[in-house]
């Protein structure tokens, strides 16, 4: 059964606006851009919490400064059956970065990133390639990563 979604008013999305630029910023710091007192917006953000609009906060790493220079999408296409097997293997493949399960020509999206070209094709050819119920793979080699937020 789907959760219910959370009703968002203007503040709340102020406020994710703000996390979502800072998730180190302090609740005075947010409250001060968001224009709301303090005790409000630690309201809001514990309200936020607890429904499970917010889900964590986390750091975003630059991948090639931390020496993760080649980067790349792989689509595949899975036996409809294996999905939840295929899953929990490409959780455990440090190089695989996002999984999205999507419908279409293909069943999964991954992305992958690696140290450089070498590392990527022994991970796509030796780790992907061979998962459970993968049937066809293909890879689209990322050139720069764009930050548009």
């Amino acid at each position: 059964m789907a959760q219910a979604q959370a009703a968002l008013d203007e503040i709340d999305k102020r406020i994710l606006a703000e996390l979502t630029k800072d998730g180190r910023a302090s609740v005075s710091a947010v409250a001060e851009a968001v224009h709301i007192s303090r005790a409000h917006a630690y309201s809001r953000i514990s309200k936020l919490t607890g429904s499970g609009v917010l889900t964590r906060f986390t750091a975003l790493v630059d991948p090639v400064k931390a020496g993760l220079r080649s980067s790349a999408y792989v689509t595949m296409k899975v036996r409809q059956q294996s999905w939840r097997e295929l899953k929990e293997f490409l959780r455990k493949i440090p190089e695989v970065h996002h999984v999205a399960l999507v419908g279409g020509t293909f069943d999964v999206i991954l992305l992958v990133r690696a140290e450089d070209n070498l590392h990527l094709r022994q991970v796509i050819f030796d780790q992907l390639q061979s998962a459970p119920g993968v049937l066809d793979t293909q890879t689209f080699l990322v050139f720069e990563d764009l930050d548009v937020r």
